[in-house]
């Protein structure tokens, strides 16, 4: 049905009085979150935004989602000259699958700033947000009652969920359950699912290869790897293009870790406390990387250099010193496509299994140098 009008006033009267409920939702939602209401308002619209204090946005977040805040879309319908006619507001909620929400990996935190803003842009309510890292992990997948998991996570809902957005590896088992209890789900992530569900991904295992062909490039052969190795894309693309060089793989080059910025640090007072260092080493994740350097802050007095690269491209890889080569993926549009492909599927306009490709780029930094550099480096944050 479409909307005429031939008193101007009207329009503007009624826009107004939807503007102004608009208005009083962001004061509500300011109040509760104890910051301004413009400061919502850059929340809310602007996933770059960075509050002096980062529980900020979680408040403000949390606060929308217990008022099932949604932007007034008849509004911007009336100011617009649209038509007024109401289209389904649908809940979206996330799950956040390998950090708990004491322990945030920032690159996650980027995707998902980026999905929370997109999905008030859709004019679309953000439901809930869980962190269960128990999802990652098949060890404890594989102890765990995944039926019980699923179910109440689905009841928590409470009747809000036309769709779920997945952010991370998740086990195979989980996803389809998952699937089957919330019907519409896509996953953003850097290990496919095997068209399980709706993807958009970045390959992990060509984020690795193309990591690791930079420091043979280099003159490196002696390459470490620092992050997940079992069932990691990241992992495979490490040993794959060390054999495509006819390269060795070393057992103690290889270091397990669950990627903390706590964890670099102690993995690399071991590899410098170890007999055999190798001269370059492929770190999973940005956090991880930048730990590591801290820890070779520490150790200026040494005669020789490690060159770091890793992937992901947080804000704080440009801002380390040296800064920190890696592999950027591109958050952006991961998050921005990742709504657009569950709201298609919620709507009903694709059934196939759908996944979106993206590629990595190579951001050349510091924190790499050619083998025959032997100037000794200084490493510190």
């Amino acid at each position: 049905m479409t909307f005429y009008c031939r008193n101007a006033n009207i329009i503007l009267k009624r826009y107004e009085k939807y503007e102004d409920g608009d208005k009083m939702s962001i004061k509500k939602i300011a109040q509760m979150a104890g910051v301004s209401p413009a400061t919502v308002s850059r929340v809310l619209n602007n996933p770059d935004y960075h509050c002096s204090d980062p529980q900020k946005r979680k408040r403000i977040w949390d606060a929308a989602m217990e008022l099932d805040y949604v932007p007034n879309e008849n509004a911007r319908n009336l100011k617009r000259g649209k038509s007024t006619e109401s289209e389904k507001t649908y809940y979206i909620n996330v799950l956040m699958t390998r950090t708990e929400e004491n322990q945030t990996d920032p690159f996650f935190a980027e995707v998902l700033h980026v999905i929370e803003t997109e999905i008030h842009k859709q004019f679309c309510i953000l439901s809930k947000v869980w962190y269960m890292s128990v999802f990652s992990d098949e060890r404890q997948c594989r102890l765990s009652n995944l039926d019980k998991l699923v179910d109440d996570l689905f009841e928590e809902a409470g009747g809000k969920s036309d769709g779920l957005i997945v952010i991370g590896k998740c086990n195979k088992e989980a996803l389809r359950k998952l699937n089957k209890r919330f019907k519409n789900v896509v996953s953003v992530n850097r290990n496919s699912t095997r068209r399980e569900v709706d993807e958009v991904t970045c390959d992990g295992r060509k984020i690795a290869s193309l990591a690791v062909e930079y420091l043979i490039s280099l003159g490196h052969r002696e390459i470490g790897y620092v992050g997940e190795s079992h069932n990691e894309a990241r992992y495979r693309g490490y040993m794959d293009t060390l054999v495509k060089h006819d390269i060795e793989p070393t057992v103690g080059y290889i270091y397990e870790t669950k990627q903390t910025e706590a964890e670099g640090y102690e993995i690399m007072q071991k590899i410098l406390a170890s007999d055999e260092i190798p001269t370059g080493i492929y770190c999973a994740n940005d956090i991880t990387a930048i730990g590591m350097l801290k820890a070779l802050a520490k150790s200026r007095n040494r005669y020789f250099n490690i060159s770091i690269i890793s992937s992901d491209d947080i804000e704080q890889a440009q801002y380390a010193s040296p800064m920190l080569t890696t592999v950027a993926l591109p958050k952006e549009e991961m998050g921005r496509f990742a709504v657009y492909l569950l709201m298609d599927r919620i709507e009903g306009k694709h059934k196939s299994v759908v996944t979106l490709e993206l590629q990595g780029q190579l951001m050349k930094r510091e924190s790499c140098m050619n083998l025959n550099d032997s100037n000794v480096n200084d490493y510190y944050i």
